[in-house]
């Protein structure tokens, strides 16, 4: 199975999509899915773009709404991670995954999905400490601190990762993995972003949960993006142990490294995305605690038992299967014919597909049951200046647009 894997997408699904099959005509190869690391940026109209927190300069539309519409379909199944720069108000509505458009999967704040019999995990977000222990407070209409924090990763979709015990082939997080340079060409990577030394030297550079999923895991790969350079590490757990081919990749732009084509072992096709067993086990078993308020998950009040739960969706999925639920659009598609300007708060949108999902795992829907109170706990950060500027500049690299992985990249 060929998967491509992209770093920040920033809304460009065209020329994403474009660079892509022209690979696969030039190389006359197949390519059977593509993973993207965050940024994407699923923007459906105009209204979207209020949750989008990018400098108002960089608030565009971009592609992803011809295929929401279905005025385009994407040319390969297509799985995405959300980063620092999403349209936040639609990915919650798809807090478990789903469909973001027709081909287009969305991962889901954490989650693990099957593609054939390739297994492919992930978290969205990007770790900030003082945001990490709380629950996901934030509430639609964002204020300008929410649209800063929604995407900070919390404690308790890390802690459902690390119930998973059976193997992972890939895992896609936005932010690296804290200490993830000590495993590669630190060197190299010196060079090209020598702003990154500080960081690298206090241990700050990246994400700690990352780094214990990462321990955890120990995926056959592992790819992130967000800091907008290339950067490959082999990570050996322990002596004699498994490891893990890390890849870090740039954003969309002409002469910058943000696409990879690996060759991973697989069934033979056709090959389709289905739910993971154990992992939806593992979401019916602690969604009575998700913490929708300032205050962090109460483990002490999961009472469900694991093999339950497994047993229980494993009966689910023989009679229903396990394909994902079908995609519906929640929103009206912008229209650039007749834009919209900006108005009244729209109100949340349900998504049949998340309805479904815990209907089939006979759960309650809990997305909009938030407090009316949202204030974090005593404290200040700055959050203007807690992100990777989205129009960084980068020191003059040669590099190809397009590079095979291969044992000098992992």
């Amino acid at each position: 199975m060929r998967i491509a894997v992209e770093g920040c997408m920033h809304g460009d699904l065209d020329n994403v999509y474009a660079t892509l099959l022209q690979l696969q005509e030039v190389e006359n190869i197949k390519i059977d899915l593509l993973l993207c690391c965050g940024d994407f940026q699923a923007v459906r109209n105009e209204k979207d773009l209020e949750s989008l927190n990018v400098p108002l300069k960089y608030r565009s539309m971009n592609s992803f709404w011809k295929y929401y519409s279905g005025e385009k379909v994407a040319p390969f199944p297509t799985i995405f991670i959300g980063g620092n720069h999403e349209a936040s108000n639609y990915l919650w509505e798809l807090y478990y995954g789903g469909w973001a458009a027709p081909q287009i999967y969305f991962l889901g704040f954490a989650g693990v999905i099957k593609f054939g019999n390739v297994r492919i995990g992930g978290l969205s977000g990007i770790y900030k400490s003082h945001d990490y222990n709380r629950g996901h407070y934030e509430k639609l209409p964002y204020n300008q601190r929410d649209i800063r924090s929604i995407y900070h990763v919390r404690e308790y979709d890390v802690h459902k990762l690390l119930q998973v015990e059976e193997p992972i082939d890939i895992f896609l997080s936005h932010d690296w993995p804290v200490g993830i340079t000590d495993c590669g060409n630190l060197k190299a990577l010196l060079r090209q972003k020598p702003f990154f030394e500080q960081e690298i030297q206090e241990g700050t550079l990246g994400s700690r949960p990352a780094a214990e999923l990462l321990a955890k895991l120990t995926p056959s790969y592992w790819f992130s993006a967000h800091l907008h350079c290339k950067f490959a590490a082999l990570v050996q757990h322990e002596k004699d142990g498994p490891s893990t081919k890390f890849l870090a990749l740039d954003k969309c732009l002409p002469g910058r490294k943000f696409l990879q084509v690996i060759e991973i072992e697989s069934g033979p096709g056709p090959h389709e995305l289905q739910f993971d067993e154990e992992w939806l086990a593992i979401t019916r078993k602690y969604n009575a605690v998700l913490p929708l308020t300032i205050r962090s998950a109460n483990y002490s009040d999961v009472h469900l038992d694991t093999e339950e739960c497994h047993q229980f969706v494993r009966n689910k999925l023989q009679t229903r299967g396990s394909k994902p639920f079908e995609f519906v659009q929640t929103a009206p598609c912008y229209n650039p014919y007749h834009p919209v300007a900006n108005g009244v708060f729209h109100g949340f949108y349900k998504n049949p597909q998340t309805e479904a999902l815990l209907q089939f795992l006979e759960l309650e829907y809990v997305l909009n049951k938030m407090p009316e109170s949202r204030e974090p706990a005593a404290g200040s950060f700055d959050y203007e200046s807690e992100d990777i500027p989205i129009d960084d500049v980068d020191v003059d690299v040669d590099v190809d647009d397009i590079n095979k992985v291969d044992s000098e990249d992992a």
